[in-house]
């Protein structure tokens, strides 16, 4: 790897409150995505329920039609003076009837949009999870070193539950609501554009109060989102941590900091259901007051006797004049007009809240994956006599890095363990470096042990070797092949790691150390637990190796738990291991328990062992000693002694390491 190559940037705490103050308007674009991520997903079962919504919204769109012909219908007879009600109930019951079997019909759609509705929203939130699962997978090891474990958590609880909200309940909402305001208002202008005009006055003030009080909701709203997120990553944090809480009696002031955080929450929530739950009442009154000016109006109009106009006219249609089977069906209109409108105002802050935790999962899933461009992977060969290499599709024991060339040719090199790092910078933040022209030669088998205070660079070097980050200079080569071009997943699977920091799963001790090797046999783990010195306590557990671990194995000593994660990692059985402070939770008599099957473990391997116990590093062929990112002092233990310098001062104590 040559040449200055610039950092990536780290992806930065991503949410809501990133939204600029302004913009509270619905968020068209991630609106736009998650519909047709739906559409996308159920390309059938989602227009299914799309025309059934769509139908039932309609039909109860239409019932003022009939009001004003049945209407119609006593209105002809009364004039006529005709007291021949059984003739007007023959006019009127086909009309009736035709509105019930309307009704049952949409009843019926209702129902299956229902079911359809629940069946789409969990399945499209099932494929949501994973699709955010895998693509976190997918993400380089600085994404989770810059974002909080309980923020990234908060995606998958709280804003899947308002993505939930939006796809089940709002958007069907939305949709009915705003197809029933469009009916209507094409039948009020059928009906009357005089009557039509005082209703739209009306609206133009539910528009005027919903945009100003529903646009602090949504404000405040986004702000919730993020503000739970932040809650519940200090709740993770604490809950981790407790022991040391207590350990130090930091109880008032976790109190404290957390008072201040759930004060934070509380206030954008209160104010964000405050604007919220004061948005219907105002809308409601304000609807109830244009149905009383819509009476008065067509009082007016009636007593006044003025002409009446109305859209259908332009296809010929005479308007009817104003009566009252004309206002009366109007007045009901007026009052379905205005309640759908009520119900849109208010599903805008439903829809702006989850499409705020709808972008905070989006920020997940489009989050840059790590990069890998290599081409070299690695494949079991088998190694003949005189050395030449043949692929094979069995396991064999031998590995070997299969390199195509651009002329169409394949070269295998052997999987040796052969790794070097010349002239290596290299920073987490641009500039601010962090190691500096750093050289290690490690040659097949041997064992290099880095020494120095805590920040002086050791993790770092072996954070490069397996490309959890990438050098800004110098090379890095695995068997001769610059590690750029090997691709990630081979060059890892050629690198066992313990690290100091133990992580089990939920499972079995089985099922713990088969973690190093999924295809390991029973008898394999047993024979890696015995080289870790590991089967002993196992044995002594109440279920042996079947015994459930939960909690990271809160029920095993750190020692227990270190012991597992050696004995993964002796089950993976790779050429090249990397033990970082792998017996820093071991006792001194453990691990001299230990230390014979590390002996073991590490025989024929190349190995890079970080510790701050010198004892254990005592038989490593080179020692090198870092000091602020740089390699001071390089030799075995007899050389580095006789050389009194830092790390004589180390093994004799005349100063210890932070």
């Amino acid at each position: 790897m040559t040449g200055k190559q610039k950092m990536p940037g780290g992806p930065g705490m991503r949410g809501p409150g990133a939204m600029p103050p302004g913009k509270r308007k619905i968020d068209k674009g991630t609106l736009g995505r998650v519909v047709k991520l739906l559409f996308r997903s159920y390309p059938v079962l989602v227009p299914m329920t799309v025309f059934c919504i769509v139908f039932s919204a309609v039909v109860s769109s239409i019932p003022s039609i009939f009001i004003q012909k049945i209407l119609k219908v006593v209105e002809n007879y009364t004039d006529m003076g005709s007291t021949d009600w059984s003739a007007a109930s023959k006019e009127i019951f086909p009309i009736v009837g035709v509105l019930i079997a309307l009704y049952v019909v949409s009843l019926i759609f209702i129902t299956v949009y229902t079911q359809l509705g629940a069946y789409i929203t969990q399945g499209f939130l099932c494929k949501m999870r994973r699709k955010m699962f895998d693509g976190m997978q997918n993400l380089p090891i600085k994404y989770f070193d810059t974002n909080k474990h309980g923020d990234i958590m908060s995606r998958y609880t709280n804003d899947i539950d308002t993505l939930r909200q939006l796809v089940s309940q709002s958007l069907p909402q939305l949709m009915q609501s705003a197809i029933i305001v469009c009916t209507v208002l094409s039948l009020m202008l059928c009906y009357s554009v005089w009557m039509t005009l005082v209703i739209l006055v009306g609206v133009i003030a539910m528009m005027l109060v919903s945009g100003k009080i529903g646009g602090g909701s949504a404000k405040y709203f986004m702000r919730q989102q993020k503000a739970i997120g932040k809650a519940e990553g200090y709740i993770q944090e604490m809950m981790n941590g407790q022991k040391v809480v207590k350990v130090f009696s930091h109880e008032k002031k976790a109190n404290e900091d957390f008072d201040k955080i759930n004060s934070e929450l509380y206030e954008d929530s209160s104010k964000a259901h405050a604007y919220a739950n004061m948005l219907g009442p105002i809308i409601g009154n304000i609807g109830n007051v244009l149905y009383v000016l819509c009476a008065i109006a067509s009082g007016i109009f009636l007593l006044s006797d003025v002409p009446n106009i109305s859209i259908s006219q332009i296809v010929g249609i005479p308007a009817q004049a104003f009566s009252i089977s004309l206002l009366v069906p109007f007045l009901n209109m007026t009052k379905q007009f205005t309640g759908n409108v009520n119900t849109l105002s208010q599903q805008i802050n439903t829809i702006v809240m989850g499409l705020a935790g709808a972008k905070r999962i989006f920020d997940v899933m489009d989050e840059a994956p790590e990069t890998d461009d290599g081409y070299v992977t690695l494949v079991d060969c088998n190694i003949d006599e005189n050395g030449n290499i043949t692929e094979s599709d069995k396991h064999t024991g031998h590995w070997a890095w299969k390199h195509p060339h651009g002329d169409g040719t394949l070269t295998y090199t052997e999987l040796k363990g052969d790794v070097r790092l010349t002239e290596v910078d290299f920073a987490y933040e641009e500039g601010k470096d962090v190691l500096h022209d750093v050289s290690v030669y490690a040659e097949p088998g041997q064992k290099v042990a880095f020494v120095g205070a805590t920040g002086a660079g050791k993790t770092t070097i072996t954070n490069l070797i397996n490309r959890f980050y990438d050098i800004a200079d110098g090379k890095v080569r695995y068997d001769g092949i610059n590690v750029s071009k090997i691709k990630k997943a081979d060059l890892r699977r050629s690198l066992g790691i313990v690290l100091q920091e133990t992580n089990l799963f939920t499972g079995s001790v089985m099922d713990n150390i088969r973690y190093g090797r999924l295809d390991a046999t029973d008898e394999e783990c047993i024979e890696a637990s015995k080289l870790a010195g590991a089967h002993d306590f196992i044995t002594r557990l109440p279920s042996g190796y079947d015994t459930e671990l939960t909690n990271n194995g809160a029920n095993l000593s750190q020692g227990q738990r270190q012991l597992i994660a050696i004995a993964r990692a002796a089950v993976a059985d790779p050429p090249v291991m990397i033990l970082d402070e792998a017996t820093s939770s071991i006792d001194t008599r453990t691990e001299a328990i230990v230390q014979k099957g590390m002996d073991s473990l590490m025989e024929g391997r190349t190995v890079f062992v970080i510790a701050h116990r010198l004892s254990t590093i005592m038989n490593s062929d080179v020692i090198m000693v870092l000091d602020h990112g740089r390699i001071i002092e390089r030799g075995s233990h007899e050389d580095l002694l006789a050389q009194k310098g830092t790390y004589y001062q180390l093994y004799t104590g005349a100063f210890e390491l932070e």
